[in-house]
């Protein structure tokens, strides 16, 4: 695959060579809990122990062979696909890892996740504020408003409440990565022009 250079408003003097990494840069791809959990792994480069004690902090115990299987493409016959109980605890742990565990009982993890879940536990786990996310969609090249981006968090019952689109959950994934690890930027399907996301 040919990989084109990306150059971010972050580091404007000089261009920033992508990453190729299919499972984000096929354009009109539908993510896959393994897509996701791939790309938080490499953003941070968490290495398999790590991963383990993400896990751990959630409760929810996995071993070193369940990790790589999870991480395998998805045609390697050890693939395996992670559930929805699996990345919400992992996303759980992620949280308490970062932010600390609260007080009281420990919320569940959803059986069932959608982008806007998912979108919800990244902001709380990165503490990020909307400023935060807008600048970090900016470096993957996608322009939201922040009445776009409060929408995707607001109650599912709430009119104004908007359904997070993979393209925007998928850039928002490159951007952390270009945020966070700046020596191996990601590579992204979208043109150079910055992008207008429709929701």
């Amino acid at each position: 695959m040919s990989c084109p250079a990306f150059t971010g408003p972050a580091l404007p003097e000089q261009p920033i060579k992508v990453h190729c990494d299919d499972s984000l840069s096929r354009v009109g791809n539908t993510m896959t809990n393994n897509d996701i959990l791939r790309r938080i792994r490499y953003a941070f480069d968490f290495g398999d122990a790590k991963m383990i004690s993400l896990f751990a902090l959630a409760l929810h115990p996995v071993t070193r062979e369940q990790i790589s299987a999870w991480l395998k493409k998805d045609d390697d016959p050890a693939f395996q696909e992670c559930s929805g109980t699996e990345l919400a605890s992992f996303l759980n742990g992620l949280i308490i890892d970062r932010r600390g565990r609260k007080d009281g009982p420990q919320p569940e993890p959803e059986k069932h996740l959608n982008n806007n879940i998912i979108f919800r536990k990244l902001k709380i786990a990165l503490n990020l504020k909307d400023d935060d996310i807008i600048e970090i969609l900016t470096l993957a090249r996608l322009r939201l408003s922040k009445p776009e981006l409060s929408a995707f968090f607001r109650n599912p019952a709430h009119r104004h409440y908007r359904v997070c689109k993979d393209q925007v959950l998928r850039n928002f994934l490159i951007g952390i990565q270009i945020k966070y690890r700046a020596d191996k930027p990601a590579k992204r399907a979208a043109k150079p022009d910055m992008q207008k996301v429709s929701i």
